[in-house]
């Protein structure tokens, strides 16, 4: 096996803005990647990176508790494609472009990266494709396709870099010690990760909600049966239909039981203890001899 070794990724900011156009790439690399604002985008347009063959992904800002949006597309006319993409869909604020340093991507590498894309997107499910159709797998000799795995390995890294996992998987480590939150009609199961709290699939929500958190689970959860996350289970209960993560353990904890609570309280193990006494409690020092 191969062992894992440090990278240096550069981010140069044309403007010297650090919430402009941002351009990344890993320096031993041949992928460049363009992180995009759309209020940059007149400005972009004039950047000689962009006269070329590219995957794109557009990003929507997430709704708290709900899955981000993502556009994946590939195009041989960058400037117009985001042009077009500006005036017909407006859930998305940022643009990242992914280019070939030495313009060797042709029309064949972007068609199957984005379907290999749009495939490792879902499969990673953080988050929801607004992308209507799913392309089927293009031919391409299968020196190119190794080609395009190892251009996909580095744009994956790039685009974590800069603040979008789309293909991190929501999965924790089995490793990870798992907690549980019961109550009438409610059954949820869980991990602590370093992103947030994460539920996972087939958790059960306690449908009625207590007067005093109406407003909050309310939102909270239409958000999430927006994006397909929780579904109905019977007349009493919901059903997470995939893992998702929340930013805090209390949000988690909230949906599942319908009532306010202290999630680090909680969420316990199987032996009782707390989320709180597991993860953030000081150890008890060891006696003195």
């Amino acid at each position: 096996m191969i062992p894992q070794r440090g990278r240096t990724i550069q981010i140069y900011l044309p403007s010297g803005e650090p919430r402009g156009i941002r351009m990344a790439e890993i320096t031993t690399r041949t992928v460049q990647t363009i992180l995009i604002p759309q209020g940059q985008l007149r400005h972009a347009k004039n950047r000689p990176e962009l006269d070329q063959v590219a995957v794109y992904f557009l990003f929507g800002e997430p709704d708290e508790d709900a899955l981000p949006l993502c556009y994946i597309g590939q195009t041989e006319d960058v400037s117009t494609r985001l042009d077009r993409h500006s005036a017909e869909k407006d859930f998305w604020n940022t643009a990242v472009v992914a280019i070939s340093k030495t313009q060797s991507f042709t029309p064949a590498h972007i068609r199957w990266l984005e379907w290999h894309c749009v495939r490792q997107a879902t499969a990673a499910g953080r988050f929801q494709l607004d992308n209507s159709q799913n392309p089927r797998e293009p031919f391409v000799t299968e020196p190119l396709q190794d080609d395009c795995l190892d251009a996909f390995e580095t744009l994956s890294i790039l685009l974590t870099a800069l603040g979008f996992p789309l293909f991190e998987p929501l999965v924790a480590s089995p490793a990870e010690e798992a907690f549980v939150v019961k109550g009438p009609d409610a059954e949820g199961k869980g991990v602590l990760t370093d992103e947030g709290f994460l539920v996972r699939k087939g958790s059960l929500c306690r449908k009625q909600i207590t007067e005093s958190a109406k407003t909050t689970v309310e939102a909270a959860r239409n958000r999430l049966f927006a994006s397909g996350v929780l579904q109905e289970h019977n007349d009493t209960q919901l059903i997470f239909a995939s893992d998702h993560l929340f930013r805090t353990p209390s949000g988690a904890a909230i949906v599942v039981l319908g009532r306010s609570v202290n999630g680090w309280a909680e969420w316990k193990t199987e032996d009782g203890k707390t989320l709180h006494e597991v993860k953030r409690a000081e150890p008890m020092s060891e006696p003195k001899s």
